[in-house]
């Protein structure tokens, strides 16, 4: 399988050169796509750099500032499409994801449209150095997703994930409105709409190596907004099949 690694980047020059590292020396990885939102810390110059390295199986996507990780992953997404990939995973450039785990998301993956590297299966978890607090509110946020919109994943939120390419065909990628950390949401939403077999690989999350976390308060209020749209979708659609001709 050809493999396309996309990472989303802003304000990451300490960490990025680690992960490439450990990203290239894994050879079911045949691309690693950046894609850097003019960070002011100098990731894009260091991406280059890497480019210019391997250039063979590094590609840098610059962008003009900071968009949101939803159109980030759009420009990777076209990439991966380009370069013909036949699986495209994502991942945080932070650490917090480790590279050692996309060989079993690649696995999955034979039988699979989407994996998830997942905390919320057996196997999975998140390490103590999160507070007590961001564990409480990612768990409520998860378990809450996952009951309002019906999802059959545990770790709705993830962003370590593995796609073939076949689904990110189908996915309506240009119509999903969520452009921050609830993009991950919806696009599990359309892909469970479409029919997509879905499966979720342990994962141990860890804190960020290094920098600060992207995820703020108004982060937090975009993706319950989300959420509450894509609940009214999925009760409008209900009722509208309860309501079609023939039905019982």
């Amino acid at each position: 399988m050809r493999t396309a690694v996309i990472v989303p980047t802003y304000n990451e020059a300490r960490n990025i050169a680690s992960l490439a590292g450990s990203l290239l020396a894994l050879p079911v990885v045949t691309w690693f796509i950046i894609v850097d939102d003019n960070s002011p810390d100098g990731t894009g110059d260091l991406a280059d750099t890497l480019q210019r390295q391997t250039p063979e199986r590094v590609h840098v996507i610059h962008r003009a500032a900071k968009q949101g990780l939803g159109t980030a992953y759009l420009a990777g997404f076209a990439q991966a499409r380009a370069l013909g990939a036949d699986r495209v995973i994502t991942m945080d450039a932070d650490g917090s994801h480790d590279p050692a785990v996309i060989p079993a998301l690649l696995d999955a993956s034979r039988h699979a449209d989407l994996v998830i590297g997942s905390r919320y299966v057996p196997g999975g978890g998140t390490c103590a150095c999160w507070g007590w607090h961001r564990r409480l509110l990612s768990a409520w946020a998860n378990h809450v997703t996952h009951l309002a919109l019906g999802l059959r994943a545990r770790d709705t939120t993830s962003g370590y994930r593995c796609y073939a390419a076949e689904l990110l065909r189908q996915l309506p990628l240009d119509g999903i409105r969520s452009n921050g950390y609830s993009y991950l949401v919806e696009l599990l939403y359309h892909a469970q709409r479409l029919g997509a077999t879905v499966e979720e690989v342990p994962i141990l999350f860890q804190d960020r190596r290094h920098g600060a976390s992207k995820l703020s308060r108004i982060e937090i209020l975009h993706a319950m907004g989300t959420v509450a749209r894509l609940t009214r979708d999925r009760l409008s659609r209900g009722r509208r099949r309860s309501h079609a001709p023939g039905t019982p």
